[in-house]
């Protein structure tokens, strides 16, 4: 009786907490200071047991003309199309025209160690083959159209970072080679593939194969933040990555299509097991995300200054996507931001509620920190009630935006400091720097 009671107990706290109203003024309030301040341009979409719950769109989809973005801009993914390329993998699978075991050798017998790589390395990132992007020469290439007869030249040539299957690393090679096996087997273009087995089943009418930009379709230019100003980034020619990362969508077709899957309206519950199952701390085109003592499922992509990051919480049954044009601010911050208002854990928003900082206040936070593997050197001192950092023979005063947080915003620099640990985070969008003072 005592555990039937406890179980009672547990169950009821689970639903009392996934039915506890989203709190969309805080989130209004996150991404209205955001774009206030120029950190952040992108949209947000939030659903809950399948029914949209939240959708908020800042910024421009085209800063030059003064187009404002909204909840249905289209924004490239960048590697979440790598999901979309792992559920049409394991359909196949489902329909017996591949399986996890089939050798690369039986569709492409000239790339390096082909003979040794499956399905199942390509999905896992266990082939060993080097990514394309990674190839020193990318730079020159990557804005001009490329057709698979010339990137299976390029991946020819790459050299293998280890032998099929002794360890994982993320290389865009596999999901380009799976997206041209799944053109190979259906007879038609990745493109034609995803309309036909995604994209018209669960209704997903802003979700395609990308080209070039056309503002004219509510599609978003992507831009990089530079001392005061965003300036738009040059594209890369989408043709280069096919189902590594080429699609372009919106967040409620991303939050769409996770559901569906998760509803198993595309793939079997056993091919969602073997996507969420996890080696080395990789998945079949899925990654795990923790929060707290919640794990959700999905991937992040970026392409050019495009960011997207997409997540689905299986026990909650809430799924979230995110997508961005333009970032100064964190997105691991935002990210975090998000899902502590979703859960209704306690949450600052930057900028408010900040507590004034004297000169002993900064205290705390003065001296030397130094990483261990890189070649960084951070010194912090103060200047009356301001706090002065100086790095690689830069100095600058930086402002505070939330407890032991400060940020230098024509640098693109955020500073996190622990002082009874003695840590320091250094920021810059995507990119963490683990320091320690001395």
């Amino acid at each position: 009786m005592k555990f039937l009671s406890s179980s009672l107990m547990l169950c009821l706290f689970v639903l009392q907490a996934i039915c506890q109203p989203l709190n969309t003024n805080k989130l209004d309030s996150l991404f209205n200071t955001l774009a206030n301040k120029k950190l952040a341009m992108g949209s947000l979409a939030i659903s809950i047991n399948g029914k949209a719950q939240y959708k908020k769109a800042v910024g421009y989809a085209d800063l030059n003309n003064q187009i404002a973005a909204n909840t249905g801009t289209r924004y490239r993914v960048g590697s979440v199309s790598k999901m979309f390329t792992a559920v049409m993998v394991f359909q196949l699978i489902e329909e017996k025209k591949l399986s996890l075991t089939d050798k690369l050798s039986h569709f492409y017998g000239d790339v390096p160690d082909a003979e040794n790589i499956t399905i199942s390395h390509l999905l896992n990132h266990r082939s060993g083959l080097h990514s394309y992007t990674e190839d020193t020469d990318y730079s020159t290439w990557m804005s001009s159209a490329q057709s698979h007869a010339q990137m299976l030249a390029i991946i020819r040539k790459l050299k293998p970072d280890f032998a099929p299957g002794t360890k994982a690393a993320y290389s865009n090679t596999n999901y380009l080679l799976l997206s041209y096996i799944i053109e190979q087997i259906d007879q038609k273009p990745y493109s034609e593939a995803l309309k036909q087995r995604i994209t018209l089943k669960t209704g997903l009418k802003d979700t395609y194969f990308g080209d070039l930009t056309d503002i004219s379709k509510n599609e978003s230019c992507s831009y990089k933040y530079n001392e005061g100003n965003w300036y738009q980034i040059k594209e890369t020619d989408l043709s280069i990555h096919s189902g590594a990362g080429s699609i372009v969508s919106t967040p409620t077709d991303l939050v769409k299509f996770i559901e569906a899957l998760y509803e198993g309206k595309l793939i079997g519950s056993a091919s969602l097991n073997e996507m969420q199952t996890m080696k080395d701390g990789y998945g079949m085109g899925m990654f795990p995300f923790s929060f707290e003592d919640k794990t959700a499922f999905g991937h992040n992509g970026r392409i050019e200054e495009f960011y997207a990051a997409v997540r689905y919480f299986p026990e909650e049954k809430m799924a979230m996507a995110y997508c961005t044009n333009g970032i100064l601010y964190p997105r691991a911050d935002i990210l975090t931001g998000i899902q502590r208002i979703c859960f209704n854990k306690p949450y600052a928003i930057p900028f408010t509620n900040l507590t004034p900082l004297g000169s002993h206040d900064l205290d705390q936070y003065t001296g030397m920190y130094t990483s261990d593997n890189r070649a960084i050197v951070v010194n912090v001192g103060k200047n009356q009630s301001e706090l002065l950092i100086e790095t690689r023979g830069k100095a600058f005063e930086v402002q505070p935006i939330g407890k032991h947080y400060f940020m230098q915003q024509g640098l693109g620099y955020f500073f996190e400091f622990e002082p009874k640990k003695n840590t320091l985070l250094i920021k810059e969008t995507d990119n963490i720097y683990y320091l320690k003072r001395q």
